[in-house]
């Protein structure tokens, strides 16, 4: 232990000796580790912000869709102009027939003119049922959400976005008002609570009517999607079974219709994010790599500068071991301390993201600062080998004599 003080201590007197030699050779060291920090923090935080995103889809969530995906290979249908049969109100009212299957809300989609007083704009018209609300994860701030009437009844009620209610009605109140989508007429019932965008959807600039009143407000008998929730996530696979033989044979024995599962995407997206966030790690880690190299080089000019001090070292008893020793701790002493300060300046690097950018999750996983600390570690101690070696095998005689 004794040892190990006097070599730490030598070290250190070492470097303060040289100051702008041991600064330089910190900085590098620090900018390598902060770089893998914060950008392993910004490819972890865009991971978790698009998982976060898909948890406010909903839980056990299953998107059929019309059409089947094929991944490759000629479909004759393609050639004869055959389409894929659209989905229907029919459709969706089968597939709630399942224990399994908590709950189920047809989805139409499309934009027109909303208007009240003089006030026109442009809005995206979403068709949809009752259940939509809890199956969405979404917020009421006033009124209710669309009541839980006959899919096929069309009502002349809308839930308006908070952005619509601000641009159509201003400071009036809006519940129990009427305003104009097309060329029918509404009665306000309810205005959402919910901010942000929900992949895709943004809840605050967004009108919501019944499905049947979308479907006669479009001139459509079709759907654009179904939404399906599972009552668990142990349920998917047999709903999604149930789904896809419902479908198939209300469509003639056809299998014309695509269901893809909340969680597929979200294995998808996290491998791909997941890959980046190693990408950006491993581009960020070659700055250590050059780092190392600094120290290295360095290192060998101090072997040449210190070379008396070397001589007079080993005249006083010191082995090859312990010259070796003293120079691979200079060079661990000073890639800690460079360590140490990139970590600092990527964690405040990482805070400032998530400043900036408050629904970016932007931390560093742990794996990424051990080992950004380890190379840090690893490469000071790899590099520093040759120099130490070069004043270890110094002859004592030359070297007191400077050469």
């Amino acid at each position: 232990m004794g040892r190990l003080k006097d070599i730490i201590r030598f070290a250190w007197g070492a470097l303060t000796g040289y100051p702008s030699r041991a600064l330089l050779m910190l900085l590098a060291m620090a900018i390598g580790v902060a770089s893998v920090v914060m950008l392993t923090a910004l490819g972890e935080g865009a991971r978790n912000y698009v998982k976060g995103e898909f948890a406010s889809l909903g839980t056990n969530l299953l998107t059929v869709i019309p059409g089947r995906s094929e991944t490759g290979g000629f479909n004759p249908s393609t050639l004869m102009g055959e389409t894929p049969r659209s989905l229907t109100l029919a459709d969706a009212q089968a597939l709630t027939r399942s224990n399994s299957v908590r709950r189920v809300a047809p989805l139409n989609v499309g934009s027109a003119e909303v208007s009240r007083k003089g006030r026109v704009r442009d809005t995206v018209i979403l068709g949809t049922t009752h259940d939509m609300l809890e199956l969405r994860h979404w917020q009421i701030m006033q009124g209710q959400f669309l009541p839980p009437i006959r899919w096929d009844r069309a009502m002349p009620v809308v839930v308006i976005g908070n952005k619509v209610r601000e641009e159509l009605f201003g400071a009036e109140p809006a519940l129990g008002q009427w305003l104009r989508i097309g060329d029918r007429r509404f009665r306000v019932v309810g205005i959402m609570g919910s901010e942000g965008r929900s992949i895709g959807v943004d809840v605050e600039d967004t009108v919501y009517i019944p499905v049947a009143s979308a479907q006669q407000l479009f001139n459509t008998d079709s759907l654009f999607r179904i939404l399906v929730e599972a009552r668990s996530r142990s349920a998917i696979p047999p709903v999604e079974q149930h789904i896809i033989k419902t479908l198939q044979a209300r469509h003639q024995g056809v299998k014309d219709v695509t269901v893809i599962t909340q969680d597929a995407v979200l294995a998808t997206f996290d491998k791909i994010l997941g890959a980046l966030t190693y990408s950006v790690g491993g581009i960020a880690a070659i700055s250590l790599m050059v780092a190392g190299i600094l120290i290295m080089n360095v290192m060998l000019v101090a072997v040449s500068q210190r070379t008396a001090e070397i001589g007079l070292l080993k005249a006083l008893g010191a082995d090859h071991r312990q010259i070796l020793a003293i120079f691979v701790g200079e060079a661990l002493l000073l890639s800690s301390l460079g360590a140490l300060a990139g970590l600092i300046v990527g964690e405040l690097g990482s805070l400032a993201l998530r400043q900036a950018f408050p629904v970016l999750p932007a931390y560093a996983p742990g794996w990424a600062v051990a080992a950004a600390l380890g190379v840090a570690l690893g490469t000071g101690a790899l590099f520093s080998l040759l120099p130490a070696r070069r004043a270890a095998a110094l002859d004592p005689v030359a070297a007191l004599s400077g050469r």
